[in-house]
Parts: C-alpha cells; structure tokens; sequence
C-alpha cells in the first residue's frame, strides 16, 4: 500500500507540473520571444550596450531593437515583426546568449499565419519532453542506493533522497532523533552549514571575481591562438627629428579642421609604402595548406584601448591614403572605440599589424602576432638621448624605438631586417610619405 500510495502521489504531482506547462504556454495576442540569431564569426553570447524600445512600445520591421557587443564588434539588432513590445528581458551591461529571447513582441495580425506554425511546433516538441522525461523512480531503487552507499543508518525514504541528490554520505550528518535516526531538519541544517561554509572559503580565496567579457574575451581567443606562433623578435631605434618637425608644422592647422595628428599616421604610412618591397609580408597564413595568401590592399591593423580592452581595428586601403586621410580614419576609430562600439567590418580582414606602447610610456617589447597574419611591429616613446656625431662629439638626438615579430615559420629574421630598415628610412625622412598618396 505505502509504495502504490507513493506512486500515486508522484502521478499526481507529475499531473499538476503537466498541467502546469500546458496552461502557462498559452498565448495571447501571439507574443513572440524574438530571439538572438547567430551573427556570425562564431559569436555565441553578447553583451546588451543600449536599448533603442521598451514594454509598451510599438515596433516595425527593420526598427532598432537594440545594440549588442560582442567580443568582436557592436552589432544593431533590427526587428523581424510589427507589433508591441511586451517585455524586455536583458538589462544594460547583461550578457544574452545566441538563441535565447531579447524581447517579447505581440503581433499584429497580418503576421499571426507566419508564426501559428513556428509555435506549434514548438509546443509539440515541448510536450513531448514532458513525456519522455516522466519516469517515476521506485522507492526499491532509492533504498537500495542509499544503503549501499550509507550503510544502514536510520533515515526514511525522503531523507535518503535529499542525501543522494546533494551526495551526503547520511553518517557525516548530525542526528537529532531517536535511537541515531537522521531526521529531515537534520539534514537541510547540514546542507545550510556546507553551503555557508563553501561560500566562506570562496570569498576568502577569490575576493571581487570579475568576468571576462566584451573584446577582453576576444583577446584571450585571439592571444591563446597566437602563442602556438613561434615568434623571433627583431629591434632598433629611428632618429626622428625631422618627423617631430614636419608634424610640428602642420598640427595647428589640421586641428583647426577637427583633424588630431599624430605619430602614428607616419608610422602606418610609412608601413604601408615599405610593404610595396615586401609584398609577402601583408596576408594571412593558411596552416592547414601551409601557405600564405598574400594581400594587394593594405589593411593596416591598430591595436586601440578601450574601456572593454584592447582592440585591434584596421584602416582599410592604406596605401591609398594620404597622412591625412590615415589621420582621419585613425581619428574615427578612436572615437568609435571611447564607446566600445567599433562595427565587424572596422575588426575583420587586418593584414599587418601595428601597436603604439609609446603612447602609454614604453620602448622596447616583444609584440605578439595576431594570427592570421604574419608580422606586428610596437613602437616605443620618443627619448632625447646622447650620441655621438661624425666628428666624435655628444650632441642630443631624438630616438624612437621599434620592435617587430614575425611568425617565423614563414618569416626570416633577415627579411624582418630589411623591411625595418625600409620602414626606418620612411620614418626617418617623412616628406618621403607626403608626395602623393
């Protein structure tokens, strides 16, 4: 009779659940949870920057629902329906995973045909969950379960449950009853004290945890890659007095326009006119057909802080462009990433990369390669430093340090050489960049 009554009961809680789901499926209004869709390069979760709707809104297709950031790019997420907006379900800063609802949408009804059948089948599929996972485990089991692993401490069949599913071994547990018997409080106080404890020793070793995400997580991805890279490193320093002088002279002038100049305009030009010698240096390496696929544009890759972390955008065509024109588009990836909102297209296809330490106070250091590619060169401060000139006396120069990798499964360290040196005389000599484009 106990073990009929038992299923019983568990018949009759799994009817209450059954009905549970059905009814609260229902819908009124035809709401749709309009969900993250894949947008590609491999992004799976999101961080929601800014919401462009509200419950209560009205939306039409292709409105703003939202912008997200991925640990690539920002994306705007447009809507598919018209309607209203019945729920948002994210917050500003939350993260929202690839597949799971941004929004509730109730539509209206010329768009109640399109997603009848979307939703039926969905609802099939959930009833057929409930049914295949409707399985009543006998009480013989349980005991049989409990005891091999507990030994025959006295406890009923319900507390033995509780100790199997939280894995408690029952003689670890302080008992309160009769005669040793473990009872129901006994073991939640125990579970309470473990969890207690456990969130203790947390704290203790962990202190303030904080998530990776945004373009720090892309950066772990693309770092991780990039050191399977055997990288060399090659060095040297540039005497730049001329380039502190040219840009000197035409600063102001440029800045009366909204246009802010600095060094690196130069340097990215200076990179893209020593490629034209080096062509095989621009492209992308291809390990599974180990070859290289050269580039004729030159995207020129920038690794930029950001408030989310580093980032590395590329200013597409560059040897195209003017000192000016690099100077804008720099101008304007610079500002794009102040709101942590640099779009795929700004973050995709770099060929050759460039990173700017002496902003910050640097000279030399060992860049990492940003895999695909094959080459990154760090540039170090500007320093006043004593040398000595032809006639053996001391005179103040200006030095600007540069360091290269390379992935040296494809690269040489005497082609690194003589491309820094090409770069070198550019850098050295900067009206060289300013005839033409």
């Amino acid at each position: 009779m106990h073990r009929a009554a038992r299923y019983g009961c568990l018949q009759s809680t799994f009817a209450k659940s059954s009905r549970f789901i059905v009814l609260s499926s229902l819908r009124q209004g035809k709401i749709v949870p309009y969900k993250l869709t894949d947008i590609g390069e491999g992004i799976r979760e999101v961080t929601v920057k800014e919401w462009f709707v509200k419950a209560g809104d009205k939306v039409a297709q292709f409105d703003n629902i939202c912008e997200v950031q991925s640990d690539k790019a920002s994306v705007t997420i447009t809507s598919r329906y018209d309607g209203l907006v019945k729920a948002v379900h994210y917050k500003i800063d939350e993260i929202a995973l690839v597949g799971n609802p941004l929004v509730d949408i109730e539509l209206v009804e010329e768009f109640d045909n399109e997603f009848s059948q979307e939703e039926n089948t969905q609802e099939s599929k959930k009833k057929q969950e409930i049914e295949e996972s409707s399985i009543v485990t006998s009480e013989d089991d349980i005991t049989s379960s409990a005891e091999s692993l507990f030994g025959k401490i006295l406890a009923t069949p319900a507390v033995r449950r509780i100790a199997l599913e939280n894995k408690i071994n029952l003689k670890d547990v302080t008992s309160t009853g009769r005669d040793g018997r473990v009872l129901k409080e006994d073991i939640l106080a125990h579970i309470k004290c473990r969890q207690e404890n456990s969130s203790d020793s947390e704290k203790k070793l962990l202190g303030n945890v904080a998530p990776i995400k945004g373009y720090a997580k892309h950066m772990w991805k693309t770092m991780t890659k990039a050191l399977t890279i055997p990288h060399f490193t090659y060095s040297d320093d540039c005497e730049v007095t001329k380039l502190i002088r040219c840009r000197e002279e035409v600063k102001d002038a440029l800045k009366k326009e909204g246009i802010s100049l600095t060094y690196m305009p130069f340097f990215v030009k200076a990179a893209s006119e020593a490629l034209k010698q080096f062509p095989h240096l621009n492209g992308w390496l291809d390990e599974e057909s180990e070859s290289v696929k050269m580039v004729e544009h030159h995207n020129i890759s920038i690794a930029m802080d950001t408030p989310q972390g580093l980032v590395v955008p590329n200013i597409k065509n560059v040897q195209n462009l003017s000192i000016v024109d690099i100077a804008k588009e720099l101008n304007r990836l610079q500002e794009l990433g102040k709101k942590s909102s640099i779009p795929l297209n700004d973050i995709s296809a770099g060929t050759f990369c460039l990173s700017n330490i002496g902003t910050i106070g640097g000279t030399y250091m060992k860049p990492v390669v940003l895999s695909p590619q094959l080459v990154i060169g760090a540039v170090g401060k500007i320093q006043k430093l004593p040398r000595f000139d032809e006639g053996n006396s001391v005179i103040a120069v200006n030095l600007l340090s540069v360091s290269w990798s390379a992935d040296h499964r494809v690269v040489d360290g005497v082609t690194m050489a003589k491309f820094s040196n090409q770069w070198k005389h550019y850098v050295e000599n900067p009206l060289l960049l300013t005839l033409g484009k």
